[in-house]
Protein backbone atom coordinates (compact mmCIF):
# COMPACT_ATOMS: atom_id res chain seq x y z
CA UNK A 1 0.00 0.00 0.00
CA UNK A 2 1.35 3.57 -0.49
CA UNK A 3 1.20 6.38 1.49
CA UNK A 4 -1.63 7.76 -0.92
CA UNK A 5 -3.66 4.63 -0.94
CA UNK A 6 -4.02 5.17 3.18
CA UNK A 7 -4.66 9.16 2.26
CA UNK A 8 -7.50 8.61 -0.20
CA UNK A 9 -8.87 5.95 2.82
CA UNK A 10 -8.53 8.50 5.50
CA UNK A 11 -9.62 11.42 3.55
CA UNK A 12 -13.16 9.64 3.28
CA UNK A 13 -13.20 9.73 7.01
CA UNK A 14 -12.22 13.81 7.38
CA UNK A 15 -13.59 14.82 10.27
CA UNK A 16 -14.13 11.23 12.02
CA UNK A 17 -13.86 9.76 15.30
CA UNK A 18 -13.32 6.67 17.49
CA UNK A 19 -16.79 5.73 16.04
CA UNK A 20 -14.94 5.05 12.31
CA UNK A 21 -11.93 3.21 13.69
CA UNK A 22 -12.92 -0.49 12.86
CA UNK A 23 -14.32 0.65 8.58
CA UNK A 24 -10.91 2.65 8.81
CA UNK A 25 -8.91 -0.48 10.08
CA UNK A 26 -11.13 -2.43 7.59
CA UNK A 27 -10.81 -0.78 4.27
CA UNK A 28 -7.09 -0.22 4.87
CA UNK A 29 -6.43 -4.38 5.38
CA UNK A 30 -8.43 -4.98 2.46
CA UNK A 31 -6.15 -2.45 0.39
CA UNK A 32 -2.84 -3.65 2.28
CA UNK A 33 -3.24 -7.18 3.45
CA UNK A 34 -2.58 -6.30 6.96
CA UNK A 35 -1.94 -3.62 9.37
CA UNK A 36 1.63 -2.15 9.58
CA UNK A 37 3.15 -0.49 12.38
CA UNK A 38 3.25 2.69 10.37
CA UNK A 39 -0.51 2.41 8.96
CA UNK A 40 -1.42 2.26 12.68
CA UNK A 41 0.30 5.01 13.60
CA UNK A 42 -0.89 7.36 10.43
CA UNK A 43 -4.56 5.66 11.63
CA UNK A 44 -3.81 7.01 15.01
CA UNK A 45 -2.45 10.69 14.25
CA UNK A 46 -5.91 10.46 11.59
CA UNK A 47 -8.66 10.05 14.56
CA UNK A 48 -6.09 11.36 17.59
CA UNK A 49 -6.09 8.23 19.23
CA UNK A 50 -3.08 6.60 20.66
CA UNK A 51 -1.88 3.42 18.66
CA UNK A 52 -1.98 1.40 21.81
CA UNK A 53 -5.73 2.02 21.84
CA UNK A 54 -5.77 0.92 18.27
CA UNK A 55 -3.94 -2.32 18.52
CA UNK A 56 -6.39 -3.02 21.50
CA UNK A 57 -9.60 -2.95 19.25
CA UNK A 58 -7.76 -4.40 16.52
CA UNK A 59 -6.15 -7.21 19.14
CA UNK A 60 -9.62 -7.72 20.25
CA UNK A 61 -11.35 -8.96 16.77
CA UNK A 62 -9.49 -11.77 14.79
CA UNK A 63 -10.28 -10.44 11.06
CA UNK A 64 -7.11 -7.92 11.43
CA UNK A 65 -3.99 -8.80 10.71
CA UNK A 66 -0.56 -7.56 11.73
CA UNK A 67 1.43 -9.60 9.51
CA UNK A 68 1.36 -9.81 5.37
CA UNK A 69 -0.33 -13.17 4.45
CA UNK A 70 2.41 -15.59 2.24
CA UNK A 71 1.26 -15.73 -1.22
CA UNK A 72 0.02 -19.32 0.04
CA UNK A 73 -2.26 -18.82 3.11
CA UNK A 74 -3.01 -21.97 4.98
CA UNK A 75 -5.88 -21.97 7.54
CA UNK A 76 -6.26 -25.46 9.54
CA UNK A 77 -9.50 -25.77 11.10
CA UNK A 78 -9.44 -26.67 14.87
CA UNK A 79 -12.83 -27.18 15.47
CA UNK A 80 -14.28 -30.17 17.28
CA UNK A 81 -15.47 -32.39 14.13
CA UNK A 82 -11.59 -31.37 12.67
CA UNK A 83 -9.91 -32.01 16.01
CA UNK A 84 -11.11 -35.56 16.30
CA UNK A 85 -10.10 -36.23 13.20
CA UNK A 86 -6.73 -35.71 13.67
CA UNK A 87 -6.57 -31.94 12.88
CA UNK A 88 -3.74 -31.22 15.30
CA UNK A 89 -1.15 -33.77 13.80
CA UNK A 90 -1.56 -31.25 10.30
CA UNK A 91 -1.18 -28.72 12.04
CA UNK A 92 2.01 -29.92 14.07
CA UNK A 93 3.13 -31.07 10.97
CA UNK A 94 2.45 -27.95 8.84
CA UNK A 95 4.28 -25.94 11.45
CA UNK A 96 7.57 -28.37 11.40
CA UNK A 97 7.53 -28.25 7.60
CA UNK A 98 6.89 -24.36 6.94
CA UNK A 99 9.08 -23.86 10.42
CA UNK A 100 6.40 -21.66 11.26
CA UNK A 101 3.90 -20.79 14.06
CA UNK A 102 0.10 -19.58 13.58
CA UNK A 103 0.26 -16.03 12.87
CA UNK A 104 3.45 -16.13 11.35
CA UNK A 105 4.15 -15.52 7.62
CA UNK A 106 7.56 -17.40 6.17
CA UNK A 107 10.53 -14.13 5.27
CA UNK A 108 10.27 -14.94 1.97
CA UNK A 109 6.41 -14.83 2.06
CA UNK A 110 5.77 -17.75 0.49
CA UNK A 111 3.75 -19.22 3.24
CA UNK A 112 1.94 -17.84 6.25
CA UNK A 113 -0.08 -20.35 8.58
CA UNK A 114 -3.57 -19.65 10.17
CA UNK A 115 -5.54 -21.31 12.88
CA UNK A 116 -9.33 -21.11 13.22
CA UNK A 117 -11.79 -22.37 15.18
CA UNK A 118 -14.51 -23.89 12.90
CA UNK A 119 -14.75 -23.63 8.88
CA UNK A 120 -18.52 -25.15 8.85
CA UNK A 121 -17.17 -27.50 6.93
CA UNK A 122 -17.34 -30.49 9.85
CA UNK A 123 -18.61 -33.30 7.08
CA UNK A 124 -14.88 -33.06 5.32
CA UNK A 125 -13.08 -32.87 8.59
CA UNK A 126 -10.35 -32.10 9.25
CA UNK A 127 -10.27 -29.55 6.65
CA UNK A 128 -7.51 -27.32 5.43
CA UNK A 129 -7.68 -24.45 3.34
CA UNK A 130 -5.13 -22.84 1.07
CA UNK A 131 -5.44 -19.42 -0.35
CA UNK A 132 -9.36 -20.28 -0.82
CA UNK A 133 -9.59 -24.08 -1.74
CA UNK A 134 -10.98 -25.87 0.60
CA UNK A 135 -9.09 -29.33 1.04
CA UNK A 136 -11.38 -32.51 2.97
CA UNK A 137 -10.00 -35.79 4.94
CA UNK A 138 -6.28 -33.81 5.17
CA UNK A 139 -3.86 -35.84 6.78
CA UNK A 140 -0.31 -34.54 8.14
CA UNK A 141 0.98 -36.86 4.32
CA UNK A 142 -1.70 -35.02 1.98
CA UNK A 143 -0.78 -31.66 3.77
CA UNK A 144 3.12 -32.07 3.15
CA UNK A 145 2.19 -33.02 -0.48
CA UNK A 146 0.38 -30.20 -1.37
CA UNK A 147 2.85 -27.74 0.16
CA UNK A 148 5.47 -29.42 -1.92
CA UNK A 149 3.19 -28.83 -5.16
CA UNK A 150 3.07 -25.09 -3.76
CA UNK A 151 6.89 -24.86 -3.39
CA UNK A 152 7.34 -26.42 -7.34
CA UNK A 153 5.15 -24.58 -8.41
CA UNK A 154 6.81 -21.34 -7.64
CA UNK A 155 10.44 -22.82 -8.65
CA UNK A 156 8.39 -23.59 -12.21
CA UNK A 157 7.15 -19.61 -12.20
CA UNK A 158 10.58 -18.48 -11.28
CA UNK A 159 12.50 -20.32 -13.70
CA UNK A 160 9.67 -20.35 -16.45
Amino acid sequence: MTDTGIELILAKHTGAGRDALIPILQQVQEDQGYLSRETVARVGKHLNLPASKIYGVATFYNQFRFHPRGRYHITVCRGTACHVKGSGKVLDMAMKQLKLKPGQTSRDRMFSLEVVACMGACGLAPVVNINGEFHAKVTPQKLAKVIDQCREKELTNANG
